[in-house]
């Protein structure tokens, strides 16, 4: 069976090793059996005929292989050897790359303009995309929709700062009215001690209270009086002197420069003189009462 088979492989190699150590070939430590090394070979033949075996004689259109170094450096005018280029310096790692692919630029561009190869796309080139339209216009809904959710965050953002900053203002204005209210009860109680004289605190009860019901005090910064005192002082006049403002002076009774006799003497035109036209009717004179009366005695 083969727990048995087992059972003699250990027995086997345990007394091999009872064996080893009576003739004391095992020493102290972990006995492992070390395996040499692979020797490295540098088989240039073999190499060679591999690459024999899988190259293809294609031209060099259809190869499009450039070897190269890297291009002159412009400012010390010489192309800096691999050596020079330290491969922990980022920078010096990266420009390498960069002047040796501008090398084989330099060098395979006139090449694929002998051979009349195009360089430039045409202006009408229109390259087909990896992506379907299908996948583009899913990936257009998801966009979408994350910034439609970014604007809804943002909103509740802010209207949350609302809420914060309108139950601030709430909270501050019910602490100044409390404040009010307990000065004016303060002021109230020294005035029935006796303390005080002064019932200066009810004016401002009442002043406060219009300004509660006409507005904040921040709505009404305009300066001067409103508009129903702008028309009565227009019509009525700014105060001051009433009576006596018709009267006559010694000027005004010696100033004759706007008398006209035509208007005073009902001379004008448009007026009804004795010989002027287009006046007034003749009044129908009517006898008075007493006149009237005797007539209707006489016609008895």
């Amino acid at each position: 069976s083969d727990s048995g088979s087992d059972s003699e492989d250990s027995s086997l190699s345990d007394s091999e090793l009872q064996e080893a150590f009576a003739r004391g070939a095992l020493k102290p430590g972990l006995n492992v059996v070390l395996e040499e090394r692979p020797k490295r070979r540098n088989d240039t033949d073999g190499l060679k005929q591999c690459l024999a075996e899988f190259r293809q004689q294609l031209a060099w259109v259809e190869r499009l292989d450039v070897t190269l170094g890297p291009v002159a450096d412009p400012v010390s005018q010489s192309a800096s050897t691999s050596d020079a280029v330290d491969p922990e310096n980022d920078f010096q790692r990266e420009m390498s790359f960069y002047r040796q692919a501008q090398a084989a630029v330099l060098e395979a561009l006139p090449r694929l303009r002998k051979l009349q190869v195009p360089t430039r796309r045409p202006d009408d080139y229109f390259a087909e995309m990896a992506k379907s339209d299908q996948q583009m216009q899913k990936i257009r809904q998801k966009l979408k929709s994350k910034q439609e959710a970014m604007e809804r965050s943002e909103k509740a953002k802010q209207l949350r700062a609302m809420r914060k900053y309108g139950k601030k203002v709430q909270v501050e204005i019910l602490q100044r009215r409390q404040k009010e209210k307990k000065n004016m009860l303060n002021a109230v109680k020294k005035y029935q001690k006796g303390l005080s004289d002064k019932l200066d605190f009810l004016d401002e009860e009442q002043t406060s209270s219009q300004g509660n019901k006409k507005g904040n005090t921040s709505q009404r910064t305009k300066k001067g009086p409103n508009a129903k005192r702008r028309y009565k002082n227009q019509k009525f006049g700014f105060g001051g002197k009433k009576k006596g403002s018709k009267w006559n002076t010694k000027e005004s009774f010696n100033d004759v420069s706007s008398f006209q006799s035509k208007v005073a003497h009902n001379k004008g035109p448009g007026k009804g003189g004795r010989g002027g036209k287009g006046g007034k009717k003749a009044l129908n004179k009517r006898p008075g009462k007493r006149a009237r009366q005797k007539m209707k005695n006489r016609a008895r």
